[in-house]
């Protein structure tokens, strides 16, 4: 057999080495070729010839031993190939004309593959590896078009320019080998796939197709005598078929990829498409729209539908703005001081809270307005409109000024926190005695004791009470020692002796919350309507017999009250002027003729708070220290035996009142519905932790909850009613 023959090697027979045909098929092969070290560079490059020059080989491994092969490849490639214990098996490397030595190393890694192994460089070493090893051990790391080929495993990072990294991972996972992997790095936009360097190849055109740009460069279309605002909402429902009014300054996105942008400020039409034909359908569409209106030179009338802002105070604004005088307006005025006025909250001169306890809950929340008169810009408080009538480019001025003062207004969420801490701590010593010296059927007798105190503390009041039998008296609270003795049949209190310490203490925090429109009065009050007598009057000095008294009474608020005016400027500044009550009646004073007793707490100020930020807006520490002692003379200061003739008491408390405020801006409706899910979730998890334990005998188990949130357009659950329990 000659080098230039046909090699066959096929696996031994047992009696036979396995390694001997394949040292004599490279014997054979070997000076055949034509190959050096500095001619095979790394798999999948080409350098000087390399893999894609020299003589073609005719390869003719069927069924040999895989590390057999590899030892092969070796030789043929001239560098080093290690192989891990784990790869086991036998492999066919066979071709029927010869070929070039890069073929015949893309037909070693498929042959490979399919066996479920696969080669990787690490630091210039060739590794055979399991396939879902090669991930973590795979050294080749290349950036932008994939310069491998076959099915070698590398790392490949694809930097994006227009599409959104986390998109593409759904859409190329499928396409990815089960082993490999691909991640999202969205900090600089790239997808980091490991994978076969011809798959991502392949994943490479595809990426390349969807990396594209969403939509065309932005268009600003000029309007000659429609106005921008009007036209957006028009444009964009032709466009996309959507049915959102557009708002100046936000963008109206609609389901086919075209966006419509209103700017008042220089009456044109900011356009965005998805392609250019789509642009030039929309400028096409613009074009038709932008005519001259039907109307005089004298002027037309034109109605204004608002979107936000009150359309009788506009109005006023604008007819003072462009000369038509002040007319009817019928705008309502501001309010007055936060702590006083009608309606007004917390502390007023009479007393607790507004004097319209019951009126507030009957009247109406905002008085309908009557249509102004007067001028050329009318308001309809029933449609929230402005009727404009004026000459076209007056009236294209008025419609530049509505849409810079028609905008959203932000609006405050107001987190109020009111801590009361109240602590005090008391301590009583006292020891009291008496009796009676002489003997039995003396004239004369001597009484001595010692008594502090009043009623049931008191040892001599005791001490009737047992003889008389009565309950007038019971002993004070702690621990009494008494030394009962028996005088003519009757028992009595011979000595008493008395200890009490007592701790009391309060913590309580409350949290209204509140939100207020900027520039815009809230109010809350949590609490009591409470009566108080202002008058009384009886009839007893008429002629006639019957007497008729009557009372006068007063209800007013009794409770947590918290009332707010906003205002936000520049950079989420916000100036606020606050009012805040926290009033009690005392327990005691409710049945007194002269009407409750109340206690109080307020704090009425203006500051300025940052976004977010928490200000602490008054409040009180108070501390008291009170002692006594009563004592017999000269024998209650005698050391140690001084007690028994003296009792003494002490007591000390503290009281905290702070009064902290919190105020969040709510800009859009994203964050306002954000912010009420979270309290709506927060009240949800708290009413199921605190749901009973369940008991047989009890048929009621469960507690109301708030529904879950629903999905997107779907309704609320309606609770059902309760039921009575079947028997």
């Amino acid at each position: 057999m000659t080098p230039q023959s046909t090699l066959r090697h096929r696996l031994p027979s047992p009696g036979q080495p396995r390694l001997l045909p394949l040292l004599l098929a490279l014997a054979l092969i070997l000076p055949a070729l034509p190959v050096h070290a500095q001619d095979v560079p790394k798999p999948g490059s080409s350098r000087r010839g390399g893999m894609t020059g020299g003589t073609p080989v005719r390869p003719d491994f069927v069924n040999a031993d895989i590390e057999a092969v590899t030892r092969a490849m070796a030789a043929m490639l001239d560098r080093q190939i290690l192989v891990d214990p784990r790869v086991k098996g036998v492999i066919t490397v066979y071709s029927e004309q010869a070929i070039p030595l890069r073929e015949v190393w893309l037909q070693y890694l498929a042959a490979l593959r399919g066996l479920g192994f696969t080669v990787v460089e690490v630091s210039g070493l060739l590794k055979v590896l399991p396939e879902p090893d090669a991930k973590l051990q795979a050294g080749t790391v290349s950036v932008g078009e994939v310069g491998a080929r076959g099915d070698q495993v590398i790392t490949q990072i694809f930097r994006l320019s227009h599409e959104n990294p986390n998109n593409l991972v759904a859409v190329l996972r499928p396409l990815i080998s089960p082993n490999n992997t691909i991640n999202a790095n969205p900090g600089n936009n790239t997808l980091v796939i490991t994978d076969y360097a011809d798959n991502l190849a392949r994943l490479g055109k595809i990426i390349a197709a969807l990396d594209q740009p969403a939509a065309t460069e932005v268009e600003v279309v000029a309007l000659q005598h429609a106005i921008a605002s009007d036209m957006a909402a028009l444009v964009q429902k032709l466009g996309d078929g959507g049915g959102i009014a557009a708002v100046p300054g936000v963008p109206v996105a609609g389901g086919a990829g075209m966006t419509v942008l209103a700017d008042a400020r220089s009456n044109s039409l900011i356009v965005r498409a998805s392609n250019p034909a789509r642009l030039a359908s929309v400028r096409a569409l613009i074009a038709q729209l932008d005519r001259p209106g039907i109307g005089g030179p004298a002027g037309q009338i034109n109605v204004v539908y608002l979107k936000n802002a009150d359309a009788t105070k506009l109005a006023s604004v604008l007819r003072a703005a462009f000369g038509g005088g002040g007319g009817g307006g019928g705008g309502g005025g501001s309010t007055g001081s936060l702590a006083s006025g009608t309606g007004g909250t917390g502390l007023n001169q009479g007393g607790i809270g507004g004097g319209a306890g019951n009126a507030a809950a009957t009247t109406p929340v905002a008085q309908s307005a009557q249509p102004s008169t007067g001028g050329f810009i009318q308001a309809d408080p029933a449609t929230n409109s402005l009727v404009i009538t004026a000459a076209e480019p007056l009236y294209r001025q008025i419609r530049a000024v509505i849409d810079q003062l028609d905008g959203r207004r932000a609006q405050v969420f107001v987190e109020s926190m009111i801590v009361e801490m109240d602590a005090s701590k008391a301590a009583e010593l006292g020891f009291q005695w008496q009796g009676l010296l002489g003997s039995s059927g003396d004239r004369f007798g001597l009484a001595a004791g010692t008594n502090f105190g009043a009623s049931g503390n008191n040892i001599l009041n005791l001490s009737i009470a047992g003889a008389t039998g009565t309950t007038t008296a019971l002993p004070g609270t702690g621990l009494n020692l008494g030394l009962l003795q028996r005088v003519n049949g009757v028992t009595t209190l011979g000595a008493l002796a008395r200890f009490l310490e007592k701790v009391e203490g309060s913590n309580i925090l409350s949290t209204p919350n509140i939100v207020a429109l900027d520039n815009e009065e809230a109010k809350i009050v949590v609490g009591q309507n409470v009566p108080f007598v202002t008058g009384s009057f009886t009839n007893t000095g008429s002629s006639s017999a019957t007497v008729n008294p009557f009372q006068t009474v007063e209800r007013k608020d009794v409770g947590l009250t918290l009332k707010i005016k906003p205002q936000i400027g520049e950079g989420g500044v916000i100036r606020m002027t606050v009012f805040q009550e926290n009033s009690s009646v005392v327990g005691t004073t409710l049945t007194n003729t002269n009407g409750p007793t109340t206690n109080k707490n307020s704090v009425e100020t203006t500051i300025v708070a940052d976004d977010g930020q928490i200000m602490v807006l008054g409040g009180q520490m108070k501390e008291s220290y009170t002692d006594g002692e009563n004592k017999v003379p000269v024998l209650g200061d005698v050391p140690a035996l001084g007690n028994l003739f003296k009792s003494a008491s002490r007591e000390r408390s503290k009281s905290i009142m702070l009064v902290f405020l919190r105020p969040v801006v709510i800009r859009d409706g994203q964050a306002a519905s954000a912010l009420s899910l979270d309290r709506y979730e927060a009240i949800r998890a708290q009413q199921q932790a605190a749901q009973p334990a369940p008991k047989a005998l009890l048929p009621i188990n469960d507690a109301p909850v708030l529904p879950a949130v629903p999905g997107k357009g779907q309704p609320l659950p309606v609770t059902p009613p309760l039921q009575a329990p079947k028997n």
